[in-house]
């Protein structure tokens, strides 16, 4: 089905143009969410009136968007979950969740403006893009943690995942290493001692 769209759709066109798309697409997103026509002569004609309209309503969006965008962008959030040792959540973080965090946050975001291709299944910082308007897209950070702790860790560059086995084996290879490191000092003194003597 042809379409003329009445505001720029990544990776499909610019305002005014019309492009060629699957026939549910069109009837079951860019219709009804009022982003496109249907290519015939009277809409074409409708366009051509309703374009000065749509240019200026874009702006007005656009500005509003760039003001949002100059606050979120950059900006960190945290997600607290119940995770394994090894890292994976028990359940995940969906587009939804983080919409309700930022908005909780003094932020107006929708769900859809989230762009996050799959929901956040793992402990860690996660970098999700937010579409505020079809021309501008933000970043936010997402610290995703089992509690503040680990967060404020996530947010310092530390590695979270670490399973606690790890974590006390390395603990034990220290704690040796220091021991063997004594015994050999003191065996040395002992020898530096035992030579003394004999002078």
């Amino acid at each position: 089905m042809d379409v003329i769209l009445l505001e720029r759709v990544a990776k499909l066109g610019q305002m005014g143009e019309v492009v060629r798309v699957k026939d549910g697409f069109a009837r079951n997103f860019l219709l009804p969410q009022g982003k496109a026509l249907r290519a015939t002569k009277d809409n074409r004609v409708k366009f051509d009136s309703m374009k000065v309209e749509l240019e200026t309503r874009n702006l007005e969006a656009k500005g509003e968007a760039e003001k949002v965008g100059a606050k979120l962008d950059g900006k960190a959030f945290t997600v607290l979950r119940q995770a394994a040792e090894t890292g994976g959540l028990y359940g995940s973080v969906s587009p939804r969740d983080l919409a309700v965090l930022m908005t909780d946050e003094g932020f107006k975001v929708e769900r859809s403006q989230i762009a996050l291709h799959a929901p956040i299944k793992t402990i860690g910082l996660h970098v999700v893009p937010v579409s505020l308007h079809p021309e501008l897209e933000v970043k936010v950070t997402v610290a995703v943690a089992r509690n503040a702790d680990e967060a404020e860790r996530l947010h310092r560059g530390e590695d979270v995942t670490v399973s606690r086995e790890q974590t006390e084996a390395e603990e034990a290879r220290v704690a040796a290493q220091a021991f063997f490191e004594e015994g050999v000092a003191a065996g040395a003194e002992d020898r530096d001692g035992g030579d003394d003597d004999k002078a």
